[in-house]
């Protein structure tokens, strides 16, 4: 399957000399699920036209460090990209930022949470199972970085991961052709590390020690990577899918 990548965020300046860029991120991840995917990126911050999705076998969307509440000319193709893909019914995955901006795209209420920032490895809730969840436990830990949150699902979407801090972490809507998680499976450690040391002065110095005492935690990332393989893979998304 070929999986168009809507890369829509940068590696922070102070980390791209030690850290590849998000399009091989998600190529290492993709590839280590064993199943068979060809990647073709869209550089949409480099200027890159959005292809028509109905002409597309699936699509990726990256994180970033934009707000889906920020004006930033490429955001608005993005919001008509995303509902013209779910019309469609094109499978659809997105981490992050693409997790955020499917839901403000599709009615939901994305912003800057109150709780500040989510770092280190969290633990998710599996609170409905669809079928590409059948062998995933009862909850996962997985890298994540992020303030803003989805405040509220739109209409479409059920919550399929959660947790205390994130309670709507990951999403998958009714059309059966669209899945999105707040946390980063394409994430390695020593990125998810990176990460919590450069919010050093934006962060409280105990979000920082409790955020890397959490990477103690065994990684369960390859089984949501294996899970969102089946999704674009095997077919039978669950109940109400669209294909």
């Amino acid at each position: 399957m070929k999986i168009t990548l809507i890369e829509v965020g940068r590696v922070p300046d102070a980390l791209q000399d030690r850290f590849s860029p998000y399009r091989d991120m998600f190529g290492r991840m993709f590839a280590s699920s064993g199943r068979d995917f060809e990647l073709d990126v869209i550089d949409v911050l480099g200027g890159q036209a959005l292809p028509d999705p109905a002409g597309l076998e699936a699509i990726a969307i990256t994180g970033s460090s934009a707000g889906v509440y920020e004006d930033h000319a490429w955001l608005p193709p993005l919001r008509s990209f995303i509902r013209d893909a779910y019309a469609a019914a094109t499978p659809m995955v997105g981490i992050c930022f693409g997790h955020q901006v499917m839901a403000d795209a599709l009615g939901g209420d994305v912003r800057k949470s109150e709780k500040g920032w989510g770092l280190g490895r969290h633990t998710y809730d599996v609170v409905s199972r669809p079928a590409f969840l059948a062998d995933i436990p009862a909850s996962v830990n997985v890298v994540c970085s992020h303030q803003d949150q989805v405040i509220t699902p739109p209409a479409e979407a059920d919550v399929i991961l959660a947790s205390e801090f994130t309670p709507n972490a990951g999403l998958y809507y009714r059309n059966g052709a669209a899945l999105s998680f707040q946390p980063h499976p394409e994430f390695l450690d020593d990125y998810g590390s990176a990460l919590i040391e450069l919010r050093k002065g934006r962060a409280g110095d105990d979000v920082l020690e409790t955020a890397r005492q959490t990477m103690s935690k065994p990684s369960d990332s390859d089984l949501l990577v294996k899970s969102i393989a089946a999704f674009f893979l095997d077919g039978d998304r669950g109940p109400g899918s669209g294909r």
